[in-house]
């Protein structure tokens, strides 16, 4: 081959024969074919992998080349640099035992390169996780690697040195390479962190490409060699120094523990005793000063606790809190109260790396709290099986004087138990001993078939208070030696043995198991029994059978069924449908309608969908349905009348004696239908069908002209299905209001009670907007830090939190009465009535709040980005019924003196309601009553409000 575009060197290790066909061959079938593949063999490689070797270059002499490093393979580095240096390439790319190069990775590295003049082109790469079965990518490379780009120097590209972005996935041009005499370090383990590092400082001009370049590189295995590890972090800072990145090299300093350290202690559960203690010994003589204080104290509690306890060389604090950082919210130490409130883990006062405050245990009871319970022997004895264990206990809170314990074996994916009494409970200041012998051959009879696996668990009883917990255990605990006898029901020919094992979480199960011959010979029975010929083809046709089965309850299907047949059926006069959030909730200007109706005790027979439980829907003779069950299709096909604030499935046509009112859930503040980007990008096909399910609305109800101009408008609404009502949903805080001008605001709403509202405090209602796309969304962290807001208002201000019915809060622990969750609360009105103070950002629930004349802050630190991004009707600044503020410092000092700052606000706040909520009387609900369902109730009385169909 004449001068190749790549040299792909590929070191070998001893035993590595699989893994060096599975590098070799990736880089033979490159799609950029000038690629060859130089082989280094060390000394140590032995027959069997110079002969897999040998196979791979008889395959293609002229792409693959053997070199053999001799005495100078007394490293990694080593074999690496002999690659280099017999390079003929015009680029140069490393990789290590097992990494594959994709398919077309030299093809994009080699057009990035000659497009940019690049001398170091870099990718994605990806790495194993700790099964050896899956891939995936660090999680930082999705910015660096966004999109594909040039960078004149690495600083313009942080990622590259605050990560070890450049230990494989790139290639660097040999010339360059050679110019500025780059090598890897033949006197560090861990030399690919400094040499990628080391290549970016030094060439200049980089590419980066957001392909993959490389995958199969082996799973993190920091513990293997920390002394290493540390070393070359710590000459990589110095090089930043010597490049004058100060920054970078903070940033760096900050990254090392979270993408090296902490994923460090995760693992200590799956490592045996000794390999604990010899980690941990190694830490603790490499690790101080390897991570600055001011840096280890902006981690999260339970890591800075896991690296301190590293650092310290304490093995068995570290796995404590792996177990804390396994299970989120356990707590996994004694922990300690000091005299100023503050909770530090493991009894250690004073060290600000050890305090753990946030976490917020101490505010929860023993019973409220998962308290680690680590076992600590589990072994036959005698005939009997010995188990022991210690459960962690706080400082602040325990059971009471009079304790007992049982033990619970609980089958897997069942509700079947067994319990065996622990004998032994000693208890001290930080915990309690236990220990049991049980006879579990004789206790323990499970049936023997479908019930092979039960977990064990720990109940702590003192009469007041139950606490369970999970049997906590290192991998190494149990083993084949530790093995049981065992008698189910059915005999010894359905299992004979109880083997121990630590599940994937950690904790201690037991698997019924077959050892001796009545038991293997009737598994092998069974598993002919299953697997024979008729077995099979009974199996695929109880698979078919199932697939049919489930396809009868498919949406597709019953979609099918709805247009085909159900809209055939007449429609069933003074039959109503209401629907709330897509079913989510009994709220909304629905639930005022119905209960309008229900009040005048109109004919009608009202039906509520529901989206998982029905808790807290009407109880009152309407019919509940299930949304997307046939019951509701039924009901939706022969309704003579649709009620809902959101939308009905689009995929249903509305029956032809339907009647449709769409009472909508908010004014607009964001850009709504087919004004907004993400309609406006989408297909024809797709704006059709959003078209076709607006059509379907015979009524739609608006609260100002502000509705008109961009709701009614941006979902090509008719002028004759608008209604001018107003939103039923507001007549409830018309009257709060009106009570509030006239009787004062004690005594409070009943809710309040119900929520544990004491009356000396006032309430802030924390409503933000939804920020996610179509779909159901995953649980959200809050902009607003509530634990924070606590700590400092939690004297004056009870903070409810409301989550947007799409979305979940995640919230902190935070002392009881200060932070309240209310986002399953059915309807939010109450909710506004209830609240003195409303914090919000762009939701549409500040033009509600507006008409209680209470006031308002936007919390808003994002605004001009989420404007650009999502479009608005208006400038929010400067019509804003409140304070509009940025970061929690201003809102903070807004809600410190919120008296002074609402009085400038008084006047806005009144315009800001008059505006957009000009039609809202609090007579809206009797008049869509009288307008929609005329034909069912009484002659309208003629009201001194409301108006219907202007």
């Amino acid at each position: 081959m004449s001068t190749p575009d790549f040299s792909c060197v590929v070191t070998a290790a001893p035993g590595g024969e699989a893994a060096l066909r599975a590098s070799v061959e990736s880089v033979l079938d490159q799609t950029l074919r000038a690629v060859e593949a130089l082989v280094v063999l060390p000394a140590d490689g032995g027959a069997a992998l110079r002969a897999a070797a040998a196979s791979l270059a008889g395959r293609s002499p002229d792409r693959v080349r053997l070199l053999d490093a001799g005495a100078r393979a007394d490293c990694v580095a080593a074999l690496r640099n002999t690659g280099l240096d017999a390079a003929r390439g015009t680029y140069v790319l490393v990789l290590d035992d097992g990494e594959r190069l994709q398919q077309h990775a030299c093809r994009n590295l080699w057009e990035a390169g000659a497009r940019t003049g690049a001398d170091l082109v870099a990718g994605r790469w990806s790495r194993l996780t700790g099964d050896g079965e899956k891939e995936q990518e660090p999680p930082w490379q999705q910015p660096l690697f966004a999109r594909s780009r040039c960078v004149e120097r690495f600083t313009d590209a942080p990622g590259l040195a605050v990560h070890d972005a450049l230990v494989t996935g790139f290639c660097l041009r040999r010339e360059a390479r050679e110019r500025h005499a780059l090598r890897y370090g033949e006197d560090l383990t861990r030399s690919e962190i400094l040499f990628g590092l080391e290549a970016a400082a030094a060439v200049g001009r980089i590419a980066l490409v957001r392909r993959r370049i490389v995958s199969g590189r082996a799973a993190p295995d920091d513990g293997r060699d920390v002394a290493g590890l540390v070393e070359a972090h710590r000459r990589a800072g110095r090089l930043l120094e010597a490049y004058g990145q100060a920054g970078l090299r903070e940033e760096r300093d900050g990254a090392f523990p979270l993408d090296h350290l902490v994923p460090l202690v995760r693992t200590f559960p799956l490592l045996p005793a000794a390999e604990r203690d010899r980690i941990a010994a190694t830490a603790a003589r490499v690790l101080p000063d390897s991570v600055p204080e001011p840096v280890l104290l902006t981690l999260p509690p339970v890591e800075r606790a896991g690296v301190r306890l590293l650092e310290r060389g304490d093995a068995d604090g570290v796995l404590a809190v792996a177990y804390a950082l396994r299970r989120r919210g356990a707590v996994a130490a004694p922990l300690t109260v000091a005299d100023d409130g503050r909770v530090y883990w493991q009894g250690e006062g004073a060290d600000p790396a050890l305090d753990v405050t946030e976490l917020g245990h101490q505010h929860r009871t023993f019973g409220e709290l998962r308290l680690m319970n680590r076992l600590t022997r589990c072994e036959p004895d005698g005939g009997r099986v010995l188990l022991e264990g210690r459960l962690v206990l706080p400082s602040h809170t325990g059971p009471g004087p009079s304790v007992a314990a049982h033990l619970e074996f609980r089958v897997r994916d069942g509700a079947r138990t067994f319990r065996v009494p622990v004998d032994d409970l000693r208890r001290d200041a930080t915990g309690i001993g236990w220990r049991t012998r049980a006879d579990l051959t004789r206790v323990l009879r499970p049936l023997g078939v479908r019930d092979p696996v039960w977990d064990v668990r720990m109940v702590v009883d003192d009469g007041r208070t139950r606490a369970v917990s999970d049997l906590f255990a290192a991998r190494d605990l149990v083993g084949p030696a530790d093995r049981f006898p065992a008698l189910p029901r059915l005999g010894p020919a359905a299992g004979d043995t109880w083997q121990p094992y630590v599940t994937l979480r950690d904790h201690l199960a037991l698997r019924l198991e077959a050892h001796r011959r009545p038991a293997r010979t009737a598994g092998r029975l069974v598993h002919y029994a299953t697997h024979f010929r008729p077995a099979r083809r009974a199996r695929v046709l109880l698979r078919s059978l199932r697939t049919r089965r489930d396809r009868l309850h498919a949406r597709g299907f019953k979609v099918s069924v709805y247009h085909s047949w159900l809209l055939r059926l007449p429609v069933r006069r003074g039959s109503v449908v209401f629907e709330s959030h897509m079913g989510t909730c009994y709220g909304d200007s629905p639930r005022a309608i119905h209960e309008e109706v229900r009040g005048r005790g109109l004919p009608l027979r009202c039906v509520w969908s529901y989206d998982g439980s029905p808790e807290g829907f009407p109880a009152d003779g309407s019919r509940l349905v299930r949304r997307w069950s046939w019951r509701y299709l039924w009901a939706l096909a022969r309704a003579e009348f649709w009620v809902d604030n959101q939308g009905f499935p689009q995929q249903l046509a509305k029956p032809s004696g339907t009647t449709y009112l769409q009472t909508w859930h908010g004014s607009a503040y964001k850009r709504m239908g087919f004004d907004e980007t993400r309609v406006r990008l989408q297909n024809a096909p797709q704006r059709e069908r959003l078209q076709q399910a607006v059509d379907r609305f015979d009524h739609f109800l608006v609260r100002s002209e502000h509705d008109v101009r961009t709701l009614a408008r941006a979902y090509r609404l008719p002028e004759r299905a608008l209604l001018r009502t107003g939103y039923p949903r507001n007549d409830a805080l018309l009257a709060a209001r009106v009570r509030d001008e006239t009787e004062g605001r004690l005594p409070r709403p009943a809710l309040a009670a119900e929520l544990g509202l004491p009356d000396h405090r006032k309430t802030v209602l924390y409503a933000p907007t939804f920020r996610g796309g179509p779909g159901r969304q995953r649980r959200r962290r809050l902009l607003l830090d509530a634990a924070r807001f606590a700590e400092r208002f939690g004297d004056r201000y009870t903070l409810l939190v409301r989550a947007h019915y799409l979305e979940a809060a995640s919230l902190p622990v935070c002392p009881p009465g200060t932070v309240v969750d209310v986002s399953r609360h059915h309807d939010v009105s109450e909710l506004l009535a209830l609240s003195d103070v409303l914090v919000t950002d762009y939701s549409s629930i500040m033009f509600d709040f507006a008409l209680l004349d209470r006031p308002i802050v936007l919390f808003a630190p994002d605004l001009e980005e989420y404007a650009a991004d999502r479009g608005s009707y208006f400038d929010l600044r400067e019509k804003a019924p409140g304070p509009v503020v940025a970061t929690e410092d201003e809102l903070f000092a807004v809600l410190a003196r919120l008296k002074a700052v609402d009085c400038d606000f008084q006047e806005r706040r009144s315009r800001f309601a008059r505006e957009f909520g000009a039609y809202d009387r609090g007579d809206a609900a009797r008049a869509v009553v009288d307008t929609v369902f005329a034909r069912h109730a009484p002659a309208a009385r003629t009201t001194g409000g409301g108006e219907a169909g202007r």
